[in-house]
């Protein structure tokens, strides 16, 4: 398995080949970037669309994410849409998101700025296993410091889930 750095890169690559040759719904892609020109496509405009599909600002934000360091915004990645039938426990802060993880078990997830206390169905919706002996390395929590190297498996496992094409 490549690590979601690694992975992001073969994807940007494709995205690359396929707006060089002018695909139109590729192309539709770049609208997100306020400096893409379509006579010249870079890679890095490739990666800053992938990153900014993704919910983040920008690629080096993306990239040190889902390398598992520290964040503060964790982009979109744990919310989508096929996950948006299920309740769960919102917060804004992580402490009080840890707070009740602690009182009520399940997982602690973020998205972009904000966290959420989700169960087991949630994780498996996600296309991940819930009993991944990452989670209870990372406390069950995704923003948990200091578990940069589980947390950047966990990412691994999750890009692998996605298909290729938006």
């Amino acid at each position: 398995m490549r690590d979601a750095v690694q992975e992001i890169h073969v994807r940007a690559e494709i995205v690359h080949h396929r707006a060089a040759a002018g695909d139109p719904a590729t192309l539709r892609r770049f609208r997100k970037l306020a400096d893409f020109d379509p006579t010249c496509v870079r890679r890095r405009d490739c990666l800053a669309v992938l990153a900014a599909e993704m919910g983040f600002l920008n690629w080096p934000e993306a990239r040190r994410v889902l390398r598992g360091e520290p964040a503060s915004n964790f982009g979109t990645l744990l919310c989508p849409k096929r996950c948006c039938g299920h309740l769960n426990l919102w917060y804004k802060t992580r402490e009080e998101a840890a707070g009740m993880r602690e009182q009520r078990g399940g997982f602690l997830l973020a998205f972009r700025h904000q966290f959420l206390v989700v169960d087991r169905y949630y994780i498996e919706s996600l296309r991940l296993d819930p009993e991944d002996p990452d989670w209870e390395a990372i406390g069950f929590d995704w923003t948990r410091p200091g578990c940069e190297a589980p947390r950047a498996r966990l990412y691994s496992k999750l890009l692998a889930t996605l298909p290729l094409e938006k």
